[in-house]
């Protein structure tokens, strides 16, 4: 399993605490983004379960605050043998995406690797914590999963941003790309959002050929 020595060197860092920031800069360049995603599939090749669980509960998790104890692996591989398969899953209070990423891994198996394909699963995603979400985009990303993610209070709806994963070519292979919705009223409306707490950022990387 990839070490916390090991994830700082990936993300150029030489503390843990700095992770946060530096993986969300990483993330909004594509270049550099994958060559950390590759740098970091070098070491860690088990992608069915989280690896950032520990390095972010030592390092990251704000117990104080938000009492933030993430999802041990034999619940989350649990509660992926309850929820039904059907094409779309929601996790609020997603944390780094240890739930998600079995409920994933477990729609892969059982729908079989000859059949997977990106497009047959959508996984909504809801987050408040600024620590947290720069971890879930990542492992999102790294999978070529294709998600939403809400960073913002998931009962108010008061939300910083929402972001789209998107695996463009639906190919299992490949890393998902990472665009940000606009602040606009459709948006508003199809998320539920009462109010945004951060000015808009919107940035796509999708090709125009995949909105059409």
């Amino acid at each position: 399993m990839i070490n916390a020595d090991q994830i700082n060197t990936i993300l150029g860092i030489d503390e843990s605490y700095k992770a946060p920031t530096a993986i969300m800069k990483l993330l909004f360049d594509k270049k550099r983004r994958e060559e950390a995603f590759r740098s970091f599939l070098e070491i860690e090749h088990d992608l069915t379960r989280d690896a950032f669980h520990a390095y972010f509960e030592e390092q990251q998790a704000n117990k104080r605050k938000y009492a933030q104890d993430f999802t041990p692996d034999s619940i989350s591989n649990l509660l992926t043998k309850i929820v039904p398969s059907n094409g779309e899953t929601l996790d609020v209070a997603t944390g780094s995406g240890a739930l998600i990423i079995a409920k994933w891994h477990a729609d892969r198996m059982n729908c079989g690797i000859a059949d997977y394909r990106p497009s047959k699963f959508l996984y909504h995603c809801e987050e408040l914590s600024d620590n947290a979400l720069p971890f879930l985009l990542f492992n999102l990303m790294i999978r070529g999963m294709n998600a939403t993610v809400v960073h913002g209070d998931s009962i108010a709806r008061k939300v910083k941003q929402i972001y789209l994963i998107a695996n463009e070519n639906d190919d299992f292979m490949d890393f998902s790309t990472l665009n940000v919705f606009p602040h606009s009223r459709d948006v508003e409306q199809t998320f539920n959002v009462k109010e945004w707490l951060e000015e808009e950022k919107t940035r796509t990387e999708l090709k125009e050929s995949w909105l059409l």
